[in-house]
């Protein structure tokens, strides 16, 4: 079986954050959230994050599944190791994934790699390497004339000549759990800072007559964490284009990615156009053919075939195939818009269904409603769905026709049909095939302005 450990007790002092280093985010995710995907991924069964600084804060963050080992005081990687005992014993029998919590470019397919490496050798310790462009500040790994691996050395403490090893450790083992836990009672903190090193199980395990290996990924941007908010917008980087690439290797049309942000648990069909600063992120699927941007943000949503979203907000909603919305459109709380719905400039629906066919076409609220097919909504309609402490929800239906600057005061229901005259407030329902007028009689007064002068003469 294939358990991990996830070392996430960091404080990140360049970070200059008051959350844990691997609670800073990445394209809006935490980085743990990454490592924690990777892991679920390669088909971990039991999972243990070792906390430190603002604990807490991680824990509360955490899958209730996932277990926690708090290391108080921190004194290094190896000690981090050491906190998390009582898992590794329980996995003795296992192979255990030790993993940096702020190592989100780790992908599963380089996890899975070397976890195959590791079986066919019958490895106690399989590292994952990756040759360095700059060897500055990496774990070099040091070998022997023969290629063997000898051991890992911290660049702090390693010799001018060994700082030119380009070969870095990436700061992700598989061990066998037994092996493991023999490591970790053999580490001891003699060097420049007197910490315990997790790289020092290497050399114990080799001279315990051990097999060790290194696994040297295929693409070495896999091994690069984040120490600054510099080095964080650098991995922001590298993610978004790797997801983009993707995308548009499998068919979605990005024709200028500036702005494009994709998080990768989104599913886009091909043909679809993103257009520049557009944000897509979360649970979201999109269908064949859309076009989504300029300007638009999704989040959670689903979204059908051959839609248009101009310049849209778009939160825990679905929208179904042929509807266009836009521009400057807010679409929220769990609001459906169906086949055929448009959606002009200046509206938002909030936590209401929108029948086949219906039209708002601008400066429009339509908020806890349900609304028929082929509804026409006039400028300025407002559903008046608050009254100050409790909400309530109108219900409109079809092929209804609602003047402009009409309010529907819930909750209130309007017959299929029905004629709404422009300017009017409704506050009584209205039957099928009716018209309903609300406002007041227009009254003239005959030469009132020249007899009362009301505004300034000019000069």
């Amino acid at each position: 079986m294939k358990c991990a450990v996830i070392l996430a007790g960091g404080k990140g002092t360049r970070m200059k954050s008051d959350k844990p280093k691997a609670m800073c985010n990445l394209l809006f995710k935490p980085m743990i959230d990454y490592v924690i995907d990777t892991v679920r991924e390669i088909g971990a069964g039991d999972i243990c994050v070792v906390t430190g600084y603002k604990h807490e804060v991680i824990e509360n963050h955490l899958d209730s599944d996932i277990k926690t080992a708090l290391q108080e005081p921190q004194l290094g990687t190896g000690h981090a190791v050491m906190v998390a005992r009582d898992f590794i014993k329980a996995h003795t029998d296992d192979d255990i994934l030790i993993f940096y919590g702020d190592g989100p470019l780790m992908d599963a397919d380089t996890v899975e790699k070397a976890y195959k490496y590791h079986k066919e050798n019958n490895n106690s310790i399989t590292l994952i390497s990756a040759l360095a462009d700059d060897p500055e500040g990496i774990g070099h790994i040091k070998r022997d004339e023969n290629g063997k691996l000898e051991r890992i050395i911290e660049h702090k403490d390693a010799t001018d000549e060994e700082k030119k090893i380009r070969e870095s450790n990436s700061g992700c083992y598989w061990f066998n759990g037994k092996d493991l836990l023999y490591a970790i009672s053999n580490i001891t903190n003699n060097n420049v800072q007197n910490e315990y090193y997790l790289t020092d199980c290497l050399e114990i395990l080799i001279k315990a007559g051990k097999n060790a290996g290194a696994y040297i990924a295929e693409n070495n941007e896999v091994i690069l964490g984040a120490n600054d908010r510099k080095q964080l917008n650098d991995l922001s980087t590298i993610m978004r284009r790797n997801i983009n690439t993707s995308l548009m290797l499998s068919g979605v049309d990005i024709p200028c990615t500036d702005g494009v942000i994709i998080a990768k648990s989104v599913k886009i069909a091909p043909s679809t156009v993103i257009l520049p600063n557009t944000i897509i992120l979360g649970d979201t699927t999109i269908g064949l053919g859309c076009t989504i941007g300029p300007n638009s943000y999704i989040e959670n949503s689903e979204i059908g075939d051959n839609v248009v979203l101009d310049n849209c907000k778009l939160l825990d909603s679905t929208v179904e195939n042929d509807v266009d919305a836009g521009p400057f459109v807010k679409i929220c709380n769990n609001s459906v818009l169906k086949k055929g719905v448009h959606i002009g400039n200046f509206v938002e629906v909030k936590n209401s269904i929108i029948g086949e066919g219906s039209k708002s076409a601008h400066l429009t609220y339509i908020g806890d409603s349900d609304v028929g097919s082929d509804v026409n909504f006039g400028c300025g309609t407002v559903t008046c769905n608050y009254d100050g402490k409790n909400k309530y929800r109108c219900s409109i239906g079809d092929r209804v026709f609602i003047g402009c600057n009409t309010n529907l005061i819930a909750p209130v229901t309007v017959g299929d049909k029905a004629y709404i005259a422009a300017g009017s407030t409704i506050t009584d329902n209205i039957p099928e095939d009716a018209l309903s007028v609300a406002r007041a009689r227009q009254v003239i007064k005959e030469n009132w302005v020249n007899e009362k002068k009301p505004c300034k003469e000019k000069k």
